[in-house]
């Protein structure tokens, strides 16, 4: 019996502050919160503490909540927001690109979901020798102290659950495992695949993992991918996915080929699409995360060590709730219902 841990956060933010201002360079979109006084290290009095914020991609609807909820936390703390993004999931150099963008603007701070958690490491490194303290959301560097700090979920923990649960669901089937993978170097999908897999007692060479494809958390590739997998395992009984979009992609290929009934989906992420889909009976459940809870934590650090110089240091768990209308003997969840007054996006 696996142990669990109850997370119980606060309940999603529903309105957000108007007034997103939007800002086109070096290919990269952007947006800047209104600032309202507040002062920070080396700025003049009155000025606004600056805080940099860089996303994989600004269409992703994780992204989109954290962005959100960063402007949210910083016009509630009279700083100033600055947000840049990535063209696609995987542009490391857009992402460098940006960070020397921010250091050029004078930000007290950076706020990083890595593209690349190594391909970004030298751009960071500069960062921090200019001044600027540079924390992880979401996806941690490789290694992790290449920034100050890592606020995210523990997505070790979270490729357990889902493991844990499809496990459970299986019961005494033999599994014939597909595995829908993110983008190759990044700790996200390293973190959850191995967390999978021990969630399921099973390594990376056992013969009951049919197939391995990259997806880049797309929902059309991931669709493409396991009609692929379908067309020479059409035994498959398990599905591993990083996230909810490549869930819905693969579940509509496993509905195509009229096999849903007899395959278990599990996914991470606890967007509001994706809860929906659980409660649709598309997915059997999914881990949630709190992009809120990260964005809000990381601008309250920039503008504590802006106000007093303390840094913030190692890594902090922003929470996982698994969340199923399936639950099983051992694991902690919340049904659906819960899923949809707490989700994002």
């Amino acid at each position: 019996m696996l142990a669990s841990r109850k997370t119980t956060p606060s309940r999603r933010i529903r309105a957000l502050a108007a007034g997103t201002g939007v800002l086109a360079l070096l290919g990269l979109a952007g947006c800047s919160s209104q600032p309202s006084g507040g002062s920070g290290d080396g700025a003049s009095p009155g000025d606004a503490v600056k805080v940099g914020l860089i996303t994989k991609t600004d269409t992703n609807p994780f992204f989109v909540r954290m962005r959100d909820a960063a402007k949210e936390a910083a016009d509630a703390q009279g700083a100033e927001l600055i947000a840049l993004a990535g063209a696609f999931d995987g542009d490391n150099e857009g992402q460098v690109a940006a960070i020397e963008n921010l250091v050029s603007q004078g930000v007290q701070g950076i706020l990083i979901t890595p593209n690349s958690s190594t391909g970004i490491l030298q751009a960071i490194a500069d960062a921090r020798d200019a001044g600027v303290i540079v924390i992880a959301l979401d996806t941690a560097t490789d290694p992790e102290d290449a920034v100050d700090a890592t606020f995210a979920t523990d997505n070790h923990q979270a490729g357990v659950y889902q493991g844990a649960w499809v496990k459970a669901k299986l019961g005494d089937s033999e599994p014939v495992v597909a595995m829908l993978d993110g983008t190759p170097g990044g700790t996200v999908d390293t973190f959850r695949h191995d967390g999978f897999l021990e969630g399921m007692g099973l390594t990376e060479s056992s013969p009951q993992i049919a197939a391995k494809e990259n997806t880049n958390g797309d929902q059309t590739k991931a669709q493409t991918a396991m009609e692929n997998i379908l067309s020479a395992h059409a035994d498959v009984n398990a599905v591993y996915t990083i996230n909810e979009p490549a869930a819905r992609g693969a579940f509509q290929a496993i509905s195509d080929a009229g096999l849903a009934d007899g395959v278990t989906i599990g996914s991470i992420d606890g967007s509001c699409a994706g809860v929906q889909a659980v409660a649709d009976g598309q997915i059997g459940a999914t881990v949630m995360q709190f992009p809120n809870e990260m964005a809000a934590l990381g601008v309250k650090a920039v503008v504590k060590y802006a106000a007093d110089g303390t840094k913030p240091t190692g890594f902090h768990d922003t929470g996982a709730q698994l969340i199923t209308d399936q639950p099983v003997e051992g694991l902690d969840s919340q049904d659906s219902a819960w899923g949809l007054e707490n989700c994002w996006g």
